[in-house]
This record gives C-alpha cells, structure tokens and sequence, in this order.
C-alpha cells in the first residue's frame, strides 16, 4: 500500500531580466563586443549608438559590478539561449521522493524478499524509503521484533547501496517507521 503524502509545487525556474539599450540606468558602463574583447568603460549613450551601429543591442550582462558590463548582443538570439538553459535545467531536475515498503511481524520469506526488491528499485530511482511496520493487537508488546525485522531489512538493502539513515526508528501509536537514502 502507497503512503500518499501532499505534493509541494516546485516553484517555476524564471529567466532572470536584463536592461537593454535605454533602459540600461547606470551612466558609464563597462562594454564588451560581439567577440568578446573589451572595449573598456564607455558613456551609456555612446555604447548604445555603438551598437545601434553593429546592428545589435547593448544587454546589461552584469549589473552589480562597477561600473555594470555590457555587451554588444542579439538580445532576441541571447534570450533563446538562456531559456533553453533553464528549460534543459528544469528537465534535469527531479524531485525525490519518499516511497513507503509496509511490513509485517509476520511475513513471509518470499514476501520479504519481494519488498526487498521494491525497495531497492526506488533506491536505484533515487528516491527516499520509509520503511514501516503496523502492529496490531498483541504484537503491540514485541516492538524490539518489529525493529529486528525493519534492521534486517536495512541489511539487506546495504548489501546493494551505501544508505544513511535520514530518519531513525520512531514509533508513533502502534506504528515503526524509519526513513533510508542513498
């Protein structure tokens, strides 16, 4: 049974803003050509016409430096590119996620062995593991052999992957979880 927990939204990646031609506020800046060679600490006024002359746009690439540098861009092209980086970024990105293995004081070998691979296959995804044990009745009173299973599980589990435990044992009510990385 899959432990359902609420989604939290990732923010979305926004494309930072840059100044362009006469939005760019600061009066000198410090211009760098369409080869990348600087062309040292010019006017505003006179970096724009020199780009209005190359047919490009003066972008304002770093504006906490003093005085902020420029270049001389085809913004349109420039924009493109840097929306591409955040769109390759975002697809690269993936959540982690917690996946729950439920045991039991009672299980069975095979069975075992089957939550085993389970949990091994979300390990190689990447995912976290929350591994748990629901006691009921009168198994409520042999908690140390619900914590021996969850160990022998780890065990198993460390044969394959280094893990860390990011959560310890806890019991809350009649419930053991313990929560395992990569």
């Amino acid at each position: 049974m899959r432990i359902h927990r609420h989604r939290v939204r990732k923010p979305k990646i926004t494309i930072p803003q840059y100044k362009l031609n006469e939005r760019i506020e600061s009066e000198t800046v410090r211009v760098i050509d369409e080869n990348g060679q600087p062309l040292g600490v010019l006017k505003t006024e006179e970096a724009v016409r020199l780009a209005h002359e190359r047919e490009l746009d003066l972008v304002e690439v770093s504006p906490l430096a003093q005085p902020p540098v420029a270049k001389f861009l085809d913004y349109s092209q420039f924009k493109y590119q840097k929306e591409k980086e955040v769109r390759k970024q975002k697809a690269q990105s993936r959540e982690v996620e917690v996946k729950g293995i439920r045991l039991s004081l009672r299980i069975g070998e095979h069975d075992f062995e089957i939550r085993c691979q389970q949990g091994k296959k979300f390990l190689e995804r990447g995912d976290k593991l929350r591994i748990e044990i629901v006691l009921r009745g009168r198994e409520k009173a042999h908690v140390d052999l619900a914590q021996e299973i969850i160990l022998k599980f780890v065990e198993v589990l460390k044969k394959d992957f280094p893990l860390r435990v990011e959560q310890p044992f806890s019991k809350q009510g009649s419930r053991l979880t313990m929560i395992v990385a990569r």
